[in-house]
């Protein structure tokens, strides 16, 4: 054998006779995974690795007219990525699932509406095959805009529409309703009577379903779920302060307090703290997500879990699925209640 044979890169060719498998399937494995087995993947994945096989991006999309690459496409303003641990977290989590199929992933940020013109030409110029929609508002444009152009859209959380119903896009979503219901249960179990929430904006998805669940579970209990109980904020930290000072001074018998979000129930300690209420002594402290934000003080927070690592690789599947041209799906997941000492 030659120095310019062995210096040869190797092919997908190599790969299959590594593998023990044919071309076809390493091809449909570099193509999304479709129709490929579990045991041929990890044989195809384990010959990539040992035969050192690198994909050609450039010559590949010239055959099959696809970039390979996917965006992740947050429809927040940018602060809102630094801020909220969910977004980091999800962000990692489709990076890696990803990162199997050796697809790269794309950051985009559209926060304003010349962002979202900027990003709609350039996604639907063909610069990605799809997009993972995350924290997409009641009647935001930019899903109906990109599905309308022929783009592969799969939203984290029930897209919502004008209308207020369920739009039909593909989705993957944690059950928000049950999740809320749960700790709610767990608050009345502890005998609080008088159970406020700070729920999340009125125009996304979890914050209409995490309010819904508090009402059907305080209805149940035969507790009071009025609108002097409910007071909005916008998923930050300060807006979680600020409605739950809102919430002491309209209600100040409050005895327990469930929290559309962790960062926002960090807000809501903050509020306690300066009206001198004990947690959980005094007010019971509820939250949501288990996100970093859950244990990053003193009391820790009893909240929900969203499975965030298997959102994140439902979202890939389906998004991989739509590009290989599938229907589009929903996926609800469970949540479960991590008790801490908040609650």
């Amino acid at each position: 054998m030659s120095g310019s044979e062995r210096r040869r890169p190797p092919t997908i060719h190599d790969v299959a006779r590594e593998a023990g498998v044919s071309r076809g399937t390493v091809s449909r494995f570099l193509n999304g995974g479709h129709n490929v087995s579990p045991a041929a993947a990890d044989a195809v994945r384990a010959a990539i690795r040992r035969t050192g096989y690198v994909v050609n991006r450039h010559a590949r999309s010239l055959i099959t007219g696809r970039s390979d690459s996917v965006a992740f496409l947050l429809t927040e303003p940018q602060e809102k990525l630094f801020e909220d641990p969910n977004f980091n977290v999800l962000l990692r989590g489709c990076t890696q699932a990803l990162a199997a199929h050796d697809i790269p992933l794309l950051l985009m940020i559209a926060g304003t509406p010349a962002e979202r013109r900027r990003v709609v030409r350039y996604v639907t110029a063909g610069h990605v095959d799809g997009v993972l929609l995350v924290s997409s508002h009641t009647g935001d444009p930019m899903a109906e805009q990109l599905t309308k152009a022929g783009m592969p859209v799969v939203a984290s959380g029930k897209p919502i529409d004008r209308s207020g119903r369920t739009a039909r896009i593909a989705h993957v979503a944690a059950d928000d309703r049950e999740g809320a219901r749960d700790i709610v249960r767990h608050l009345v179990s502890l005998g609080r009577r008088r159970i406020a929430t700070v729920a999340g904006p009125p125009d996304t998805p979890g914050g209409v379903d995490r309010l819904a669940g508090w009402r059907e579970m305080l209805a149940e209990a035969g507790l009071p779920a009025g609108d002097d109980l409910v007071a909005h904020g916008d998923y930050s930290r300060d807006s979680g302060r600020r409605a739950a000072a809102e919430l002491l001074e309209r209600a100040p018998d409050v005895d327990a307090l469930f929290v559309a979000s962790d960062l926002m129930a960090r807000g809501a300690l903050t509020a306690l703290e300066q009206a001198g209420r004990r947690v959980p002594d005094d007010v019971a402290v509820g939250g949501f997500d288990d996100s970093p934000a859950a244990v990053a003080g003193l009391p820790e927070l009893t909240t929900v879990r969203q499975p965030w690592d298997r959102i994140s690789a439902e979202m890939v599947r389906v998004l991989l699925g739509l590009i290989g041209g599938e229907e589009p799906s929903a996926v609800i997941l469970p949540t479960e209640l991590v008790r801490r000492q908040s609650a």
